[in-house]
């Protein structure tokens, strides 16, 4: 399966310890496109149907839920935690993950 940076993937993320998003739930790929080929590690971001208006979370459309990508929450998998492709961010989508992911790492 190829694997796309902004796809959204439905990923088992566990076992989890502690604070960490659990459950089998969709995920975006943040990273790129180079390091999905080349790597058997991918770096996700959950997605929750349930947050407040935080500023790590970006607002998405998925399924025609609204939901949230949870960038605060960044965490690298193993692509056999991957169940299969749902769908890819909007133009839009991606842009808002970008700034919140330099908003929160980078600045």
């Amino acid at each position: 399966m190829e694997l796309r940076q902004y796809q959204i993937v439905l990923v088992n993320l566990d076992p989890t310890i502690g604070n960490e998003m659990k459950k089998t739930r969709p995920c975006v790929i943040i990273s790129p496109d180079e390091m999905n080929r080349h790597l058997r590690t991918i770096v996700i971001a959950p997605m929750t149907s349930n947050s407040k208006n935080y500023p790590t979370r970006v607002p998405v459309r998925h399924n025609k839920t609204k939901g949230w990508v949870v960038i605060d929450q960044i965490r690298t998998i193993d692509r056999q935690r991957i169940i299969k492709i749902l769908d890819t961010l909007t133009e839009k989508e991606i842009y808002n993950v970008k700034t919140v992911i330099q908003e929160t790492y980078v600045e």
